[in-house]
């Protein structure tokens, strides 16, 4: 008869939190620190949603991604974990309703959340599939508020 090592539970748990903190971390940095220094492309990617005046959508353009790379940095130093990822719902929440309303409207426009670059674009977004990784990205800020990884974090 072989014997399987038994693998404990709070192993497991604590190895999907350190992945959903780390990971939103990860994915928060890097959409923020694509729409540095590209304001004008920002702009005009808020602007395609059709939901914003011009004015708003430079406002956002401008600090949206410094708002992600804040909020990546939160999670990756374990700063306010619980209250990070309460607002990274929000966040989300509000990206898969402007994603759906332009998808309902039959916009064919790009997300603008991680390439900045127009020309890079390959077309619209599938916009199934880009609500889905949103909703997956949900998931995983709310695992993070239930059961947050507290490893490695400065204030958690």
């Amino acid at each position: 008869m072989s014997r399987v090592k038994y693998i404990n539970k709070a192993f497991i748990l604590d190895c999907v939190s350190a992945f959903a903190r780390f990971y939103m971390a990860y994915i928060w940095i890097s959409a923020g620190l694509s729409k540095l220094n590209q304001h004008a492309t920002v702009a005009m990617t808020i602007r395609n949603y059709d939901i914003f005046t011009g004015e708003w959508s430079n406002f956002l353009a401008q600090i949206i991604g410094p708002l992600e790379i804040m909020g990546g940095v939160l999670l990756l130093l374990g700063l306010f974990l619980k209250p990070a990822n309460k607002l990274a719902i929000i966040v989300l929440t509000l990206f898969v309703i402007g994603i759906g309303q332009a998808w309902l409207r039959g916009l064919e426009i790009d997300c603008g959340c991680f390439e900045t670059d127009p020309t890079a674009s390959d077309g619209p977004m599938n916009y199934a599939v880009t609500i889905l990784r949103d909703f997956f990205y949900i998931f995983l800020s709310g695992w993070t508020i239930v059961r947050p990884f507290k490893k490695f974090a400065i204030y958690p």
